[in-house]
């Protein structure tokens, strides 16, 4: 029979066991059904008042919204120092998940001033743009805001922490970047690669748009 070590908050046996047949599913299914939820929400980026991204982000979550408000390292060199600050990938905006009746709930948070959208109908963000983006923080990786896209070829990583991402890849200087798109906000984010960590990718698998932004078009 297949037994299952407990929480001390549930009742077990004198042994600390209980079989699994004998344990309320409800108490291991609450939170995988509300994982499940939040991951079918869809992303929309909401613009915000400058220099309160990670409050409006603190903000959300506290409210239960799945907030993110990418961050980067930068340099800043004063008459008397230099120092490292923590600056906003996208300057003006934080990214929400949630469902579109809960609009009302969010556009309630201090400094948000609207959920950007098409038309009047709230974009959605596709979840591979957010996650591309969310690898690049969590790599450590030396990353920055980018202005705009170049032609350039389109890459997937193929070795290392971001292996699997896709996007553009682009020259400065001495360097490689490969830069990755949030298509909506038009605006994009680089980080440094390495040449022989990417593979190109055949352009009938790139969306036209994504081919045109390339192209500065």
């Amino acid at each position: 029979m297949r037994e299952l070590y407990l929480p001390s908050s549930i009742p077990t046996t004198g042994s600390g066991v209980l079989p699994a047949s004998t344990i309320p599913a409800a108490h291991f299914s609450a939170d995988f059904a509300d994982t499940e939820h939040r991951q079918a929400l869809p992303w929309f980026a909401l613009s915000v008042k400058h220099q309160h991204e990670k409050a409006i982000e603190a903000a959300l979550a506290h409210k239960g919204f799945e907030a993110f408000a990418p961050t980067y390292r930068s340099r800043r060199k004063w008459s008397d120092r230099t120092k490292e600050i923590e600056l906003p990938l996208f300057s003006g905006y934080v990214f929400c998940r949630f469902a579109h009746e809960a609009k009302a709930r969010v556009l309630q948070t201090p400094a948000i001033s609207r959920v950007i959208d098409f038309g009047g109908i709230p974009a959605e963000i596709p979840a591979a743009e957010i996650d591309a983006i969310r690898a690049i923080v969590n790599s450590d990786l030396p990353a920055r805001p980018w202005p705009n896209l170049k032609p350039g070829d389109r890459v997937r990583v193929e070795r290392g922490p971001l292996r699997g991402i896709e996007g553009i890849l682009m020259r400065e200087k001495d360097a490689l970047e490969l830069v990755v798109t949030v298509e909506l906000l038009q605006r994009a984010v680089a980080v440094h690669v390495d040449a022989t960590s990417v593979v190109p990718i055949p352009h009938s698998t790139i969306a036209p748009r994504a081919i045109a932004r390339a192209a500065g078009k």
